[in-house]
């Protein structure tokens, strides 16, 4: 039954609104778009640590992973092995940009569908490759699909939310890619122990299945009021809001999303003005969470943990097992920000999160460094291998309520609706161009700076838990339209908005500015 509920923030306008099944079901479907970024990131590391996947495409790599006398750390050290994962991402990071138009123009929902075909024409690639050209085209065509469904979903359920509750309904996002890592991960260890080809050829093909899910998912769902009113729909955006608000009584907020329609529409060049002084928020959290975020060194667990867990000793089947559970660990810990969020705020997530994660990097680094040494040669105890697993479960946990949804919730939420195509196009390319970063230089990285890689992000968790604590206002039951109010209360960023700000619209603010 839908419950009423007025939202009580100060200084803001408060809506109307009932919990209804309807917004429920619409933003848990618009959170399959998540599917398809976890299941990637939770197959591709699984899938390089399979011996006949090595022996097909890299054997050089496999030849290295059985001499017994190799440095533990360089093991998998292979910039072409590494350029199967990475390349995915490179293509995220340009097709975002293009995504940011069609989001804009068409919807967020055909930018979604979009997103799904070309993934799935990507795992078709990769599950039938017969080299390693194949094996990028796919990885390419994957990445299209990725940058597509990352631009649009978190921004489609930030607006379909209420804003009490938007926080909790974008984690959802969230909730979908650590699924789907999970049921990744556990695909992988069924797979691993086929024999032949067939193995990895399965787990690379699967993808197609979370692909499916997003386009029959896409063509369900209904679009956005912000996007239907930006689009000229402005009837079926009030029916549409009264549906999904459980109640007639939306005119204010109505009435709220036209005037930043009409002032949206003023605004001609959404890219150049997202540089302008008075969005200088929006672009310095765009550009640094999602930075951050990648800098938390969280990809090295999801990309590599079989493979990071075979160069702490454990067998193929024992690496992929931990993988699981950790992936396990995170989805679950996951929910804990899903129902936190909302009513603790973003800050104390953010900065609970990166304490947590701080501490246990800095105990894996000493423990790694105390059993292998700089020389990598050293055995490690089942005792002490496992004090490890529980020391990056401990890890993850503190990365899935804090910096993993909140990377996308904060900047899907802050920027008003006449730039928020070209943030969250920022936003999504820069955390694409960081993933890349990561995934195609941490094995290069781990085989030259040792157990020295954990404290080079642990060093990056410190300043970015300073960062959160003086320069990210909270964000919690603040209506999307309403944001500049946080901001010009904010001691650093006020200086930026402008006084007319907080009640004059885009349109007005430009033409005093010129």
């Amino acid at each position: 039954m839908a419950g009423g509920f007025v939202s009580q923030t100060p200084g803001v306008r408060n809506y109307n609104y009932k919990l209804t099944p309807k917004v429920f079901v619409t933003c848990f479907i618009g959170a399959f778009g998540g599917l398809i970024f976890g299941y990637d990131l939770g197959i591709s590391g699984g899938v390089t640590s399979m011996e006949p996947f090595l022996e097909e495409f890299f054997p050089y790599v496999h030849k290295k992973m059985k001499n017994a006398h190799e440095n533990e750390y360089c093991r998998f050290d292979s910039q072409l092995l590494t350029l199967f994962t990475s390349s995915l991402y490179v293509a995220a990071l340009i097709s975002s940009l293009f995504a940011s138009t069609i989001t804009r123009v068409f919807g967020r929902k055909w930018s979604m569908f979009l997103g799904g075909f070309t993934f799935f024409i990507g795992s078709a690639f990769n599950g039938f490759a017969q080299n390693i050209a194949m094996l990028l085209i796919g990885r390419i065509l994957l990445g299209f699909g990725v940058g597509f469904a990352n631009q649009s979903v978190p921004v489609y359920l930030s607006e379909m939310a209420p804003p009490n509750l938007r926080g909790a309904f974008n984690n959802g996002f969230q909730v979908a890619i650590i699924f789907g890592i999970v049921v990744a991960t556990i695909i992988n260890y069924f797979t691993a122990q086929m024999k032949g080809n067939i193995g990895w050829r399965i787990s690379l093909g699967l993808a197609c299945v979370p692909a499916v899910m997003i386009m029959i998912g896409a063509l369900i769902l209904p679009d956005t009021p912000n996007s239907l009113i930006e689009r000229g729909y402005s009837e079926e955006a009030k029916k549409m809001l009264q549906s999904i608000r459980g109640t007639d009584e939306v005119d204010e907020e109505f009435q709220d999303l036209i005037d930043a329609s009409e002032e949206s529409k003023q605004v001609k060049h959404p890219w150049r003005n997202i540089l302008l002084p008075r969005y200088r928020p929006q672009l310095i959290m765009t550009c640094f969470i999602p930075f951050f975020q990648q800098l938390t060194g969280i990809n090295v667990i999801t990309f590599y943990a079989p493979v990071l867990f075979q160069t702490l000793g454990f067998g193929s089947k024992a690496s992929l097992l931990s993988a699981m559970v950790t992936g396990i660990i995170e989805l679950l810990c996951t929910f804990v920000s899903v129902f936190t969020v909302d009513r603790f705020g973003r800050r104390v997530l953010f900065l609970q999160g990166g304490i947590q994660m701080l501490i246990s990097q800095i105990a894996i680094g000493a423990m790694i460094g105390v059993k292998f040494g700089v020389a990598g040669t050293g055995n490690i105890g089942k005792g002490d291998a496992n004090l490890i697993v529980a020391l990056i479960c401990i890890y993850v946990a503190g990365f899935a309520w804090s910096w993993g949804p909140l990377g996308w919730l904060v900047p899907s939420e802050i920027s008003p609706l006449e730039i928020r195509s070209a943030a969250q196009a920022i936003n999504v390319s820069v955390n694409m161009f960081f993933t890349f970063l990561v995934a195609q230089l941490f094995l290069t990285m781990l085989c030259h700076m040792k157990f020295g890689l954990f404290f080079f992000f642990a060093f990056f968790v410190v300043i970015m838990t300073i960062f959160i604590y003086l320069m990210l206002p909270e964000t919690k039951n603040v209506p999307i339209e309403e944001m500049n109010r946080v901001w010009k209360a904010h001691w650093f960023w006020g200086r930026f908005i402008p006084d007319e700000a907080v009640n004059m619209g885009a349109a007005e603010m430009q033409q005093k500015s010129v």
